[in-house]
């Protein structure tokens, strides 16, 4: 530990505060805390582009959301870009390694000190003057590297599974368009008129409770702590989707008890259910890999006579459809009436039944790889304090 040295983190980053206009930015080169993804996950494409100025950003910087730093976004740049004003924007000095620095603020108990410093309740922002203030520990510029190369090697491999993933995705997604709303394999045979627009002889217009079971979900006492617990009934809210990108999920943050579960009328749902939030927002989707029971804030769906691809790429594809019909003066919220009532347009049984067998060796693929991924993650952030603070020595894993 002698060639490790103690700053604040002020004395070690520089906090950008140039500026550029909005106008030459796109999709891919403005970031906010809305397209940040949680727990570290990188970025997506801008919903859209504000007028006027943001701070800008060239590659290797850190930007890092501001607001509910307990959602854990954090990205490196790889491109000159734009960031709004609730984004902090942080370049390493001449003493730090970008892409160590970045793995330094990626530690939960650097989130978890900017978390002590927040100020408001509802939404969260982090105090700039405290985050500046936080210790670190820096090694030799050499170590650096060589400390940030082993984390790199495990993000790397995340990534290469992330765009496989992404690939497949694509790939069923454009499947279920070309069986479900384009017909194009039944072309050739008759098509007969519905209240949908055309469809092939044989099909019908249905509902969405005709092809799977609404469910919807409940909240055990808060105040009965007796009713919750580390390992026990797998409980799913929003949140837990709002801190997720997986396609599959086990459990939420927190499981309830048996005695919990028997106190409110949340159901348990098998594994191929699709839980789809109807509230708070409308629209996070995933699916069971165990039996799960959720909160109030889903209307869930059940395979009966589709399968768990059919509902899931419907629910997908329908998801603005049910945010337009949603009602609510707080927040719209999707009624178990309303989704039980989305109309579709049902194949017979066994086109179905065709389409669920091609879908599954694809999604089995997709699951390994997830959890793959999360396995590596978990790796990754055991090993991550352990060498930042040098308890771990790199000499004994490089």
């Amino acid at each position: 530990m002698m060639e490790w040295k103690e700053y604040k983190l002020g004395e070690v980053v520089i906090s950008v505060k140039d500026r550029i206009t909005t106008s030459v930015l796109n999709a891919s080169s403005y970031i906010s805390t809305e397209n940040m993804l949680p727990n570290k996950a990188g970025v997506t494409l801008s919903s859209g582009v504000p007028s006027g100025n943001a701070i800008k950003f060239v590659a290797d910087d850190i930007l890092i959301s501001n607001i509910r730093p307990y959602f854990k976004k954090i990205w490196q740049a790889d491109r000159i870009g734009g960031c709004s004003s609730d984004v902090i924007c942080l370049r390493a000095t001449n003493i730090t390694e970008p892409i160590y620095l970045y793995y330094l603020l990626s530690q939960d108990r650097f989130f978890d000190y900017v978390m002590q410093g927040t100020k408001g309740t509802k939404m969260p922002r982090g105090d700039r003057s405290q985050i500046m203030q936080w210790p670190v520990l820096l090694p030799s510029k050499n170590k650096q590297k060589i400390i940030a190369s082993i984390l790199k090697s495990l993000d790397d491999k995340i990534e290469v599974n992330r765009k496989i993933n992404e690939n497949l995705e694509q790939q069923a997604q454009a499947l279920f368009k070309s069986w479900f709303v384009d017909f194009e394999p039944f072309k050739n045979g008759e098509f007969v008129e519905s209240e949908l627009g055309m469809i092939p002889k044989g099909w019908r217009v249905g509902t969405l409770d005709e092809i799977g079971d609404v469910v919807g979900g409940s909240t055990p006492s808060k105040s009965k702590p007796e009713y919750y617990t580390d390992k026990g009934i797998a409980w799913l809210t929003p949140k837990d989707l709002s801190i997720s990108n997986n396609k599959f999920t086990a459990k939420g943050e927190i499981d309830i008890t048996e005695e919990g579960y028997k106190s409110c009328s949340t159901k348990l749902m098998p594994k191929g259910s699709v839980l789809f939030s109807s509230r708070a927002p409308i629209g996070y989707i995933t699916i069971a890999k165990n039996d799960i029971c959720t909160n109030q804030g889903f209307k869930s769906v059940v395979p009966k006579l589709a399968g768990t691809a059919f509902i899931y790429y419907f629910l997908k594809i329908s998801t603005k459809d049910i945010e337009n019909k949603a009602t609510g003066s707080t927040f719209k919220e999707a009624s178990g009436a309303l989704m039980k009532s989305l109309q579709l347009i049902i194949a017979p049984e066994r086109i179905l039944h065709d389409f669920e067998n091609i879908m599954k060796p694809l999604f089995t693929q997709q699951e390994v790889l997830e959890d793959e991924s999360r396995r590596l993650a978990e790796l990754r952030d055991t090993l991550l304090p352990k060498l930042m603070s040098g308890e771990l020595n790199v000499n004994e894993i490089a």
